[in-house]
Order: C-alpha cells, then sequence, then structure tokens
C-alpha cells in the first residue's frame, strides 16, 4: 500500500509539532542557563555553569550519583541476564509462580516500603552507605530487567542453544558466547533504562542517607534549588549539568537504544 505525498506530509507535520512540544522545555532551560544572572547586562554566560558547579558542590553530588548507578547498573544487568535467561529458555517447577513474583516488584511502588526498609537498614547500620542507597534500586531494576530479557530470550530461535548443545557448549557458555551477543540491542536498551531510573532516584536516596554525606545529584539538585531560588539562570544551568550524563549516554548509545525498543514493541 502506498502513501500518499499529502500523508507523508501530513505524518512530518505531526511528528514535527509533538517534536517542537517535547523540546520546548529543553530549549527553554538551555537558553535560560546561559542568560545573565540577577543584577548583570544582557548577554551569553557561560560561567553560570562554573559557578552553578563550584557553589552547588555538583563535583561531589555527581561522584556520588557515578558511584550508586555503577552499583545499580552492573549488578542488575548481570542478574536480570542470568533471571531473564532461566526463565526464558528453561522449564522448572515453580517457575510460573516465581516469575509473578519477579513482577510483583514492579507492581509496588517504592514509596509504599521505604518506611519499613529505612528502619531495617538502620538496624543493621547500613543508612548512609552506598548499599542502603544502591540495594533498594538493583532489587527494582532486577525486577523489570527479568521480564524484558525474558521476552527477549524466548523470541530468540531455539536453534541457537540446539546448535551450542551440539557444539559441546554448556547453559553458560550457549548464554555468554551466543544469546547475550544476539541480544545486545535489548540488553543496551534495559542499561539505558536501568541507567535513567537510577541518576534520576530522589526519595530512595533522601531517605536512605539522611546524613546527607552521600547526596546524589537530583539531592544536590534540589538543595542547590534551595539557596537559589530566585536566580533562574543559576538553576537552569545546575539542572544542565545534572542531566548531562544522561543525555551523553543516550547519544552514545541511542542506535542500540531505538533497535531495542522497536524489538521490543514487535514482540
Amino acid at each position: 500500500m502506498r502513501v500518499s505525498r499529502a500523508e507523508t506530509m501530513m505524518n512530518y507535520v505531526v511528528l514535527g509539532a509533538f517534536a517542537l512540544f517535547a523540546l520546548g522545555p529543553v530549549l527553554t532551560i538551555l537558553v535560560t542557563s546561559v542568560s545573565a544572572p540577577l543584577g548583570q547586562p544582557d548577554g551569553f554566560y557561560l560561567s553560570n555553569f562554573v559557578e552553578a558547579w563550584t557553589v552547588g558542590g555538583f563535583g561531589r553530588s555527581l561522584g556520588n550519583s557515578v558511584v550508586v548507578a555503577a552499583i545499580v547498573v552492573s549488578l542488575a544487568t548481570v542478574l536480570a541476564i542470568g533471571a531473564g535467561y532461566a526463565f526464558g529458555t528453561m522449564r522448572f517447577r515453580g517457575a510460573t509462580p516465581l516469575f509473578y513474583l519477579f513482577l510483583v516488584g514492579m507492581m509496588i511502588p517504592a514509596e509504599a516500603t521505604i518506611i519499613p526498609l529505612f528502619f531495617d537498614l538502620r538496624a543493621l547500620g547500613l543508612t548512609d552507605t552506598y548499599v542502603a542507597i544502591a540495594m533498594p534500586q538493583v532489587a527494582q531494576s532486577i525486577a523489570f530487567g527479568t521480564f524484558w530479557l525474558r521476552a527477549q530470550f524466548r523470541a530468540l530461535p531455539t536453534s541457537f542453544l540446539e546448535a551450542a548443545a551440539l557444539d559441546g557448549a554448556g547453559p553458560l557458555q550457549a548464554l555468554v558466547r551466543i544469546l547475550v551477543p544476539a541480544s545486545r540491542p535489548a540488553i543496551v536498551t534495559m542499561l539505558v533504562l536501568v541507567f535513567m531510573w537510577t541518576w534520576n532516584e530522589f526519595l530512595i536516596a533522601l531517605i536512605m542517607a539522611p546524613g546527607g554525606k552521600l547526596r546524589t545529584a537530583p539531592l544536590g539538585l534540589a538543595n542547590f534549588q534551595g539557596q537559589y531560588t530566585a536566580e533562574t539562570a543559576l538553576l537552569a544551568a545546575g539542572a544542565v549539568i545534572v542531566a548531562l550524563p544522561t543525555v551523553i549516554l543516550f547519544l552514545f548509545l541511542q542506535r542500540h537504544f531505538i533497535r531495542g525498543m522497536l524489538e521490543g514493541v514487535a514482540k
């Protein structure tokens, strides 16, 4: 079925309108971040980023976020690959109820469990540590990752595993050498999503690190906002600094991310 030129133009018009609607707030923040601070003449002020970085102490908060994100992304990816492989390719007793138990982890919001979890971790002496901030997010990310990769591994041809078995490869070798490379777009998509969720997490870091020494990037931005509520240029510069790592990661991995999302929709 051929699409007429008018329909094609209308599609571009609609997509362009939605793109402008989505990019409008982003462009507004970027323009504001280089605008003149209060009391300064109009101009282009890249110095806003330097001042926001220095005054807001974003170096420490970004470093804390990097550590937490590295822990969450690495552990969640490895564990989700293993769980997704088991649920997607193996048949064992209790697989269905156990998989539904994983799904429960996606359905229960963090707000419902964060207070009891805080008291449990405080009793163990783990509050104000990277473990307290990272492990709850690891548990949440494993639930999604297992659901995502189970569908991916089940969609792969069974001939992959059969050929690996004929070549003498064990289950672990088949996973590492065959299924993981074949599932790279889906794994990269999961990795990017988990990183974004971890980087933007506010509540868990706020509750689990009450001392403030392990303040992550969103908490650092909130604290900076409390100090400079009237200085919109510096606030916008701080917001750009906090969002920049996520944007850079997406730009580097966008090809695999988009491919993984499209494959996930098809499945």
